[in-house]
């Protein structure tokens, strides 16, 4: 700990060394070290162990992860979690149905016997972090080869994950910091009772959809609620009716005080992958292959996803959580490649790699130490080119556009039993999957499936060389129809035994090897699996120079001290953000104000279209401006806000916390201008985009009547 520390400090102090303005997700233990001062100036009122301590409660026993891939935070002493809609989209999704449409109609649990269960759902709690570098690298010899140093270091990590939480029911995982150079033991405690208590209407919740979505300013309720559970005892335990609701350790207080720009802002969350040390190589393959694969395959699967939804209320439902995770990264694609193309980062990188060349070449230490890095990357990225484009087409086209192919597991784990010539084992493994596919089924539309089926597999044959075909187009498509893949699909879907749940179900109860052996959609994901792994060996033999490669780059920026190198990129562990709240000038002439009002949602208003909708009831409160306790003192009911905060996808539902460690707002977006962010941050331009807590309270008490929840709460006015 103590040489990781003093590495950083040398850097801070390096000559000519200058972090930009509120940039850097920090590791917690380091705070105290390298960042109180300065969120001191910037107007905190904490210590670091009010945010951070193993020996008292603190902040960081408010947060938690969400599911797999989002923040929240209690925010009562009864467990009352909060976080994005978009977050517990899924959630409100699976509870939906035509009768009671929860995404349409939302939903808000008046007594906690109505707090709906969510199999499958967690949220984690991190208890601590710790450098365990010196443990993991004291085997790695110098001369080792890539795979030789990930055996040696994978062997350390799990001796050190199996040990470090015997006797306390915790979870450890070495989690790897910048390329591979230094690992952080993470201990954290999951909690598997997580019960969805409420959220507003979707024309609330994701007020603007896809047109709003990543822009400023925006309009948006981006909140569900949520409680934890435990067991009797207080302890993490499965769903059981006999569940009390967790006493956390602490919870965050919210603030209804009014925001005005240069407040201190904070943000405590799980960020999910950053790449800011990437090369000018790995800019330009985004640029090149990842970004426009998506654009143009989720893009076309979507247009008809929407079509679908749009006509048929249940189709809606199905899809309705699917189309969102698709199209926020098919977004966040559009954008990211626009801002790198804009901001020109890849030849600000390539500036980046002269200074380094010059640098390198002037210590022959420095050369042979580092010296190979760039061109090792460079090399593994220009190879695997076309075996990347290939796999992201077999992903997105295969394996995420046609649903149908997913059911491909189901006939392997029956036809593994069938041939085992076990018959009690076939007929529990048939009565197991009927539980498995009855899910499937309900969130599936097999007309929809057939018809994204049709394109994609012509968008794949047109887009991709012919050496990546899975040799069922030959085989099945051009020999049996003729090259007419619309036939083709036709007849997959008239004879699969998946293509909907009653065949499969009467399939189930009389299983026959040889038909589900030849079954179309098992033919066809076959061939398929069977590309996927030959381009995938394809890729591989270009993963040590890469690792290698970014390995010994980011060590060696650590030495040249160049900007960008003080905090490790994201890597899903939990990191704080300090800045302020603060307007932007998104071009010439033009400047956004740090928030938008509950007018400005209204004059958005657009009956009966499916982004601008929005119900009446919230439109005759603004009219009357029944705005109770919430509205700012300057006479409007506040909705979002911005701050200089640096986050990325895993931040949303993040809580935005004030100088006084009370809670503002929940994080939910970023903004367009500065989509390169990921990659490249850009202080001007750069911006969290958070929904005012105000709005939140305000929309749960006076909009759904759900004061109760409200009344949990600690409320600081």
């Amino acid at each position: 700990m103590k040489k990781f520390i003093t590495l950083i400090l040398i850097l801070v102090a390096g000559i000519g060394f200058r972090l930009k303005a509120d940039e850097g997700m920090w590791i917690l233990p380091l705070i105290e070290k390298l960042n109180i001062g300065r969120m001191t100036e910037l107007g905190l009122k904490l210590s670091a162990e009010d945010i951070y301590s193993l020996n008292k409660a603190s902040l960081k026993d408010a947060v938690v992860r969400f599911g797999g891939g989002c923040t929240g935070e209690i925010v009562s002493s009864e467990g009352l979690l909060l976080t994005n809609h978009h977050c517990g989209y899924g959630q409100i999704q699976a509870h939906s149905t035509v009768e009671h449409d929860y995404l349409q109609d939302g939903y808000w649990a008046m007594t906690r016997e109505e707090e709906l269960p969510n199999p499958g759902l967690s949220v984690t709690f991190l208890i601590s972090i710790e450098d365990v570098t010196d443990q993991v690298l004291a085997n790695v010899k110098p001369g080792m080869s890539e795979q030789e140093r990930n055996s040696v270091i994978n062997q350390a990590r799990a001796a050190i994950e199996k040990k470090a939480p015997e006797g306390t029911g915790y979870r450890a995982e070495v989690s790897s910091f910048y390329g591979g150079n230094y690992f952080y033991l993470i201990i954290s405690e999951r909690y598997n009772d997580v019960r969805f208590v409420g959220a507003p209407p979707s024309s609330i919740g994701k007020f603007g959809f896809d047109t709003d979505n990543w822009e400023w300013p925006r309009h948006t309720g981006d909140f569900s609620v949520f409680r934890v559970y435990t067991g009797p005892d207080g302890k993490p335990a499965p769903y059981s009716k006999d569940n009390i609701p967790l006493k956390p350790k602490h919870w965050l207080p919210v603030s209804i005080k009014d925001l005005k720009e240069g407040d201190y802002a904070m943000i405590l969350g799980y960020p999910g992958r950053t790449q800011r040390y990437a090369t000018s190589y790995e800019v330009d393959e985004l640029l090149k292959i990842t970004h426009p694969n998506r654009i143009k395959i989720r893009g076309m699967r979507q247009e008809i996803l929407m079509a679908d939804m749009q006509a048929d209320q249940k189709v809606n439902i199905q899809y309705a959580s699917k189309y969102s995770g698709s199209s926020n990264y098919w977004k966040y694609s559009i954008g990211q490649k626009a801002g790198l193309e804009r901001l020109n980062v890849k030849a600000k990188k390539q500036q980046i790699e002269d200074q380094f060349n010059t640098w390198v070449n002037a210590d022959p230490s420095r050369k042979a130490k580092y010296g190979e890095s760039l061109n090792l990357i460079r090399a593994a990225v220009e190879g695997r080119a076309e075996f990347a484009n290939a796999q992201q087409y077999i992903s997105e086209c295969f394996f995420q556009g046609c649903e149908i192919l997913s059911l491909n597991s189901v006939a392997s784990a029956l036809i593994e039993a069938m041939k085992s010539g076990d018959a009690n084992r076939v007929r529990e493994l048939a009565s197991n999957l009927k539980n498995r596919i009855e899910m499937f089924y309900k969130d599936y539309n097999p007309p929809t499936d057939q018809k994204a089926m049709k394109a994609l597999l012509k968008l794949y044959r047109t887009d991709v060389p012919v050496r990546f075909h899975p040799d069922f187009y030959t085989a099945i498509v051009d020999k049996k129809f003729k090259g007419d893949i619309d036939k083709y699909v036709d007849d997959l879907f008239a004879k699969s035994v998946f293509a909907s749940e009653a065949r499969l179900s009467a399939f189930l109860d009389k299983p026959n090897l040889k038909t589900l052996e030849n079954d179309p959609v098992r033919l066809a994901a076959t061939s398929i699996n069977k590309t996927s792994s030959d381009v995938s060996k394809d890729l591989s033999q270009f993963d040590e120079n890469l690792t290698t490669g970014r390995r010994l780059w980011i060590a060696a920026l650590k030495e040249m001290i160049p900007e960008k190198t003080l905090y490790p990129d994201a890597n899903s562990t939990m990191r704080l953000t300090y800045g302020t709240i603060k307007e932007y000038d998104p071009k010439d002439a033009v400047t956004y104000k740090y928030y938008t009002t509950l007018q400005g949602v209204v004059e958005k208003y657009k009956p009966g279209d499916y982004e601008f909708d929005l119900p009446q009831r919230l439109i005759d409160l603004n009219n009357r401006k029944e705005f109770g306790r919430y509205a700012s003192p300057k006479g409007y009911m506040p909705v979002c806000f911005l701050t200089t905060n640096d986050i990325t996808g895993g931040n949303s539902g993040s809580p935005v916390i004030n100088a006084n460690g009370e809670l503002i707002g929940l994080a939910f977006d970023g903004n367009w201008e500065a989509m390169s962010g990921d990659i490249a941050y850009e202080p001007e331009l750069q911006r969290t985009i958070a929904v005012d807590i105000r709005y939140v309270l305000w929309i749960m008490d006076v909009y759904a009547g759900a004061g109760h929840l409200v009344n949990e709460m600690t409320v600081i006015k």
